[in-house]
């Protein structure tokens, strides 16, 4: 009999899923929000709705040789958790409360729309160096923790059950099935 995942894990590994929808360039990032134990939305980072993606335009921050980290303001994407963020409101959905499972920590813009949105936990896989953003989410009290590093294998593991529950028909060793 196989082991269920638990729900950090659960929710960290449809943050990942939720990444491979992301159209930037450079990095994917997924996030998931949850409250109550309840999906209640989901985000990754791409261009707004109706817009051309970087994959179609290119990527503005490597035209302008922008570094990683510097002037997130040049960028004609959105991050992930804010398109969570935003995803949930369009709906009339509130986030007070909630829980953020996010594949990369949050930056200062996106931690700033955290905490206004009343989110009070974030819980991220891969850590992405910004200080002010790690500074205003202890300044908030937000509660930010970093994925248990000895928990990744349980990523891979609920990937690679989902394979298998929705069977190999198809299957291509470099990418998904559908395209």
């Amino acid at each position: 009999m196989r082991t269920r995942p638990d729900w950090e894990s659960y929710f960290m590994t449809l943050a990942a899923v939720a990444a491979t929808r992301s159209t930037c360039l450079r990095r994917q990032v997924g996030a998931v929000i949850v409250r109550d134990g309840q999906i209640i939305s989901t985000g990754y980072n791409g261009s707004p709705k109706g817009t051309p993606h970087c994959s179609e335009t290119g990527c503005l921050r490597s035209v302008l040789n922008i570094p990683s980290g510097e002037r997130q303001e040049m960028c004609r994407g959105s991050h992930a958790e804010m398109n969570a963020i935003s995803q949930a409101a369009s709906v009339g959905v509130s986030t007070a409360g909630a829980v953020l499972y996010c594949t990369h920590s949050p930056c200062a813009f996106c931690s700033k729309a955290i905490i206004n949105a009343g989110i009070r936990r974030v819980v991220y896989l891969y850590s992405y160096p910004d200080e002010l953003a790690e500074r205003l989410r202890s300044e908030a009290g937000l509660i930010s923790e970093q994925f248990p590093a000895e928990k990744l294998a349980c990523i891979h593991g609920c990937l690679d059950l989902a394979r298998e529950s929705v069977g190999t028909m198809n299957e291509r060793k470099d990418g998904c099935p559908c395209c």
